[in-house]
C-alpha cells in the first residue's frame, strides 16, 4: 500500500448566517435594487442567529473524542468565516495554539465585480446586457466585469487541494468558507461535470453552518480517496433548537 494521499477527514462548512444575509432578505422582500451594506463584503460579520449557528456546531465538534476532532483548520479570511472557525473551535474545547490554524485567500467568496451589492432587481435595471449574457452563457462560466466565474473559483481551489494533499495528508482537515467554495469543491472532489453541480445548486442554497464530510476510503482507487459521508449536514443546530437558514450571500445574481 503506498503512502495516503488525503486526509482522513474532510468538512467543508459554510459560515453561519451574516449580517450581509439578514441585509439581502429585507432588500429583496422590499424589491429595492441594491443591498444596504455599510461594510466591506470582506468584513461583514456574523449576525446574533450566525453566532448561535457556530456555536451550536461547535459543540457538536466538542462530542468528538480528541482523535476525531479538527487537527487542521483552513479558513476564507472573510470575517464572517474566520468568527465561524473561531466559535467553533472555542466551543468544541479546541485551543487554537494547538491546532494548524490558516486563513488562505483562495477560499474567499466569489467575487462579483460590478454586480456587487445588487439585487436581481438592481441587475436587471441597471446592467440588463449582462442579464442576457449571463442567461446565454450559464451561471458555470459566466465572469461579470472584475468578477469571477465558477471556473476561477476552481480553478484557484485546485491549488488548495493540491497543498492539502501535500501538506495535510492524514490529518484531519477543517475547511470554513461560502456557499459556493463547497459546491466547487464538491465538484473536484467528487470529479462533476457543468451539469451535475448546477443541479445540485438548483435544489436549494447550501445551510448556514451545515457540513459536507469526506472520509478517507483505502479500498477506493490505488491509493484510497475520499468517500462522501454527510451532505448539509444541519442535525448539529437542530438538535441543540438553533434555526437553520439557508440563504443566499448578500451579492446574488439571477438564477440560472
Amino acid at each position: 500500500m503506498q503512502e495516503q494521499k488525503w486526509p482522513q477527514v474532510l468538512w467543508l462548512v459554510r459560515h453561519g448566517q451574516s449580517v450581509g444575509n439578514v441585509a439581502r432578505d429585507a432588500t429583496e422582500a422590499a424589491g429595492a435594487a441594491l443591498i444596504d451594506i455599510a461594510t466591506r463584503d470582506m468584513d461583514t460579520p456574523l449576525s446574533p442567529l450566525g453566532e448561535a449557528q457556530s456555536m451550536s456546531l461547535g459543540r457538536w465538534f466538542g462530542n468528538m473524542t480528541n482523535d476525531e476532532k479538527p487537527s487542521v483548520v483552513l479558513t476564507s479570511p472573510y470575517i464572517r468565516a474566520r468568527m465561524t472557525a473561531q466559535l467553533i473551535l472555542s466551543h468544541a474545547g479546541i485551543a487554537k495554539g494547538d491546532i494548524a490554524f490558516v486563513a488562505d485567500e483562495r477560499l474567499r467568496e466569489k467575487e462579483f465585480g460590478i454586480l456587487d451589492r445588487l439585487t436581481r432587481v438592481g441587475i436587471m435595471q441597471k446592467y440588463p446586457e449582462l442579464s442576457e449574457q449571463r442567461a446565454h452563457v450559464g451561471k458555470f462560466y459566466f465572469r461579470p466585469p472584475g468578477g469571477e466565474s465558477w471556473c476561477d473559483v476552481i480553478l484557484r481551489l485546485r491549488s488548495v487541494l493540491e497543498m492539502i494533499t501535500r501538506e495535510y495528508r492524514g490529518e484531519r482537515v477543517l475547511v470554513v468558507g461560502h456557499q459556493v467554495i463547497v459546491n466547487c469543491m464538491r465538484y473536484l472532489l467528487e470529479r462533476m461535470d457543468e451539469q451535475q453541480i448546477l443541479d445540485i445548486d438548483r435544489q436549494g442554497d447550501v445551510p448556514n453552518c451545515s457540513v459536507t464530510s469526506y472520509e478517507f476510503d483505502p479500498a477506493l482507487g490505488r491509493r484510497g480517496k475520499l468517500a462522501l459521508r454527510l451532505v448539509n449536514f444541519t442535525a448539529p443546530l437542530e438538535e441543540q433548537g438553533t434555526p437553520v437558514t439557508s440563504e443566499p450571500d448578500a451579492v446574488i445574481a439571477p438564477k440560472a
